[in-house]
């Protein structure tokens, strides 16, 4: 037999030699100590080969990390709203902070800015108006002159004006961005169930879709958001996105194209301007609430864009809650459209963004799979599917793990017992990123980081682990691949400088 095949009959052989030692006696150290290093090996990161002084920095993540697990309250196993000040102030953060993260595949475009920006700088600007609707929601909107009255909004009033009137500039501000985000200081009373806290996170999107889609706000809205991923040393971004129509303060009103080029060109400018942010492109989405019919026509839409941008368009994804939507197989003959037209469309689907183990929904895991998807958003429910675990893991087909989001909405209190958790001590294919971040008062990927490196990762998860994490954005992307041989020099050239730093 070649040695290459005699290692592993041992491993598999192990537990059971564990079981025969303890049975006759006190099991060996040695064949103990072995276990234990091959049940590591196994973990995320468990196979990193870590320098002398990658070594350095590793430990002294765990003596912080081993700190702050003693201590009370525990940031993961507290609600986020409450736990970001914790998290603000801790050291393991704060080298997070300073990590290259790689890239961001899993973020919308409503949410990628923070709210902070939107309303100190959009509200600000001339012709912004602003109607308060029935259901205790704002819509804002630029126009050279009074919108309208329409079904949601009645009386529209300049938020320059309304914000004089108030006396009280700061206290309105603030009062706005209630509006545009989920936080709250209470998200335990405010959020009861799932139901709730997800009719809050649509109607922030809606009231967040007036500003963002004014095409002069746009133009900045990309650029500022591609510079808030930079500053959390981020370096690329997949951005899902319905390629809203963008209007202008006459009213007129531009097309999917014209935004996509105006994304194109925003990011050829601020990589001009920041040789070491390596690019974006964007996943074509649209909403599971649609009918088959609408969603045909939005795949045949989004292969003939990837043709013609074939640099800015990644792929197609179904969003929004999956309790609630229609399931993916209940749009499998629009799923199957490109196939049938011998057609490329790459899918990143959302998949097992539920708790509600054994229904339709819950199948969408199994789904996403069988329609080839490339990632699977958030497969919060991939643990429970042992078959689906399998197929994903021999497919390379990476889980986009978003903690903050999966606690804000409900999925899961306490971070520790997260399933992904599972999924890393196994090795499973991942990547870190935040859905939603200006809805959950983050930017970029660091509390994200956090969560999982201290929460899910618990004791166990290392430096290797996050490097295997930060290397996977790249590796898992969808960038051709010279482009990821390329940017993952970019990458390491930042990780190095990040580790001299901690010499």
């Amino acid at each position: 037999m070649a040695p290459s095949r005699r290692r592993p009959a041992r491993v598999a052989l192990l537990p059971l030699l564990w079981l025969l030692l303890a049975a006759d006696g006190a099991p060996d150290p040695t064949e103990r100590d072995l276990l234990m290093r091959q049940e590591a090996s196994r973990q995320t990161g468990g196979r990193t080969t870590l320098t002398a002084a990658e070594r350095k920095l590793d430990a002294r993540l765990r003596r912080l990390k081993e700190q702050e697990m003693s201590a009370a309250p525990f940031p993961p196993a507290v609600h986020f709203f409450k736990a970001k000040p914790l998290i603000q102030r801790s050291s393991v953060f704060k080298v997070l902070q300073k990590m290259p993260k790689g890239a961001a595949l899993h973020i919308h475009s409503s949410s990628l800015v923070s709210v902070d920006w939107l309303v100190r700088n959009v509200t600000y600007r001339p012709n912004c108006y602003v109607c308060f609707t029935w259901d205790n929601s704002v819509r804002f909107l630029f126009s050279s002159r009074q919108p309208l009255p329409r079904w949601d909004c009645f009386y529209w009033q300049l938020v320059q004006t309304l914000r004089e009137k108030t006396g009280d500039p700061a206290g309105f501000d603030d009062s706005l961005m209630q509006h545009l985000t989920l936080v709250t200081e209470d998200p335990e009373g405010e959020y009861p169930d799932q139901d709730v806290v997800w009719q809050k996170f649509e109607k922030a999107f809606a009231a967040a879709g007036g500003l963002v889609t004014h095409a002069p706000v746009l133009r900045d809205y990309f650029y500022q958001g591609l510079e808030e991923l930079r500053r959390d040393n981020i370096l690329y971004l997949e951005l899902r996105s319905g390629l809203s129509t963008a209007y202008e303060l006459d009213g007129t009103v531009h097309d999917k194209v014209w935004t996509l080029k105006l994304f194109q060109e925003v990011t050829k400018k601020f990589v001009k301007d920041h040789p070491d942010f390596f690019g974006a492109r964007i996943i074509i989405s649209v909403h599971r609430v649609l009918g088959v019919s609408e969603v045909k026509a939005a795949i045949k839409e989004a292969i003939q864009l990837q043709k013609d941008f074939p640099d800015v368009v990644s792929g197609f994804d179904m969003v929004g809650r999956e309790d609630s939507g229609r399931t993916l197989w209940y749009f499998r003959e629009a799923l199957a459209l490109p196939a049938e037209l011998g057609a490329t469309l790459p899918y990143f689907f959302h998949a097992g963004e539920t708790d509600d183990e054994g229904t339709e929904v819950d199948q969408n895991i199994l789904d996403a799979l069988l329609f080839d998807t490339k990632r699977i958003g958030h497969g919060f429910a991939l643990a429970h599917h042992p078959l689906a675990k399998e197929m994903s893991r021999q497919r390379n087909v990476a889980v986009e793990l978003c903690p903050i989001s999966n606690q804000v909405l409900k999925l899961v209190s306490d971070l520790r017992n997260h399933p992904a958790a599972v999924l890393m001590s196994e090795g499973h294919p991942l990547v870190i990123s935040s859905d939603d971040p200006s809805l959950f008062g983050t930017t970029g990927l660091s509390y994200d980081f956090y969560q999982a490196f201290v929460g899910i990762g618990g004791l166990k998860a290392n430096l290797g682990t996050l490097k295997e994490l930060a290397l996977n954005s790249i590796r898992y992307s969808s960038l051709p691949a010279h482009e990821k041989d390329v940017a993952q020099q970019l990458w390491q050239k930042k990780w190095d400088a990040f580790i001299s730093s901690y010499l």
